[in-house]
């Protein structure tokens, strides 16, 4: 199979994917501390995933769609509010799904535990014919994780795991085992003090409880090929 696209680490919950030729950003904070990019850097954005309205995650949403014109993806009410911004292109859904952005690319917005203002906090499943990928958002470790895997048949899941806000690397290392990936990208951590975490602990509880799956620690700035070839 050859390469369908990529996924960048761009800091805390920040990634750039490719699919297909689609260019997606998810939870888009281009000035997070870690971020090796600046907003000048994106130049072409087609679809921009926003799990939950806080500014670390919103980020610099805004600012990208309005001068590219991106569609934004999010729960009805973090639609309307980016769109009362001037934001001309939004998606909203909810809870469920699925929604198309193209003929090869779906997306599930699934449950977080978590808080937020403008609507719930959601995490993406966004499923190509060929790959799978889990974005849980901010939450915190719940049983039907397990059920998400089971729908969806994960390739990579992108899970956080600074503490204080979301889960630890020791809840993290359960959903992974719940959820039963290929892969999984620690995220949402070590981007200011009340989450800094070693992810090789991380690393090391789920080859102990999850030993199918492949932790790939990145660095911000870091790029994996998809599909994923280790």
């Amino acid at each position: 199979m050859s390469s369908r696209g990529y996924i960048r680490w761009l800091g805390h919950a920040a990634f750039e994917i490719e699919l297909y030729g689609k260019k997606i950003l998810i939870d888009p904070w281009i000035t997070n501390p870690k971020s090796p990019v600046t907003l000048e850097d994106l130049k072409e954005v087609d679809f921009i995933l926003v799990t939950h309205d806080h500014g670390d995650h919103l980020g610099e949403t805004v600012e990208i769609a309005k001068r590219t014109k991106a569609t934004v993806v999010g729960v009805y009410e973090l639609t309307i509010h980016v769109s009362e911004q001037g934001v001309e292109n939004v998606l909203p859904l909810n809870i469920g799904g699925p929604v198309k952005l193209t003929s090869e690319i779906e997306v599930y917005a699934t449950p977080a535990l978590h808080s937020s203002t403008k609507g719930c906090p959601v995490g993406y499943v966004i499923a190509t014919p060929d790959f799978v990928i889990y974005h849980a958002g901010d939450t915190g470790l719940f049983s039907d994780m397990e059920l998400i895997g089971k729908l969806y048949h994960i390739d990579l899941a992108l899970l956080p795991i600074g503490g204080t806000f979301t889960m630890g690397p020791r809840e993290a290392a359960i959903a992974t085992s719940l959820i039963r990936p290929r892969y999984v990208i620690p995220m949402h951590y070590n981007t200011f003090p009340e989450i800094r975490q070693d992810p090789e602990i991380f690393k090391d509880i789920v080859e102990k409880i999850a030993p199918h799956v492949k932790v790939l620690i990145l660095s911000p700035g870091d790029k994996v090929d998809i599909p994923i070839r280790i």
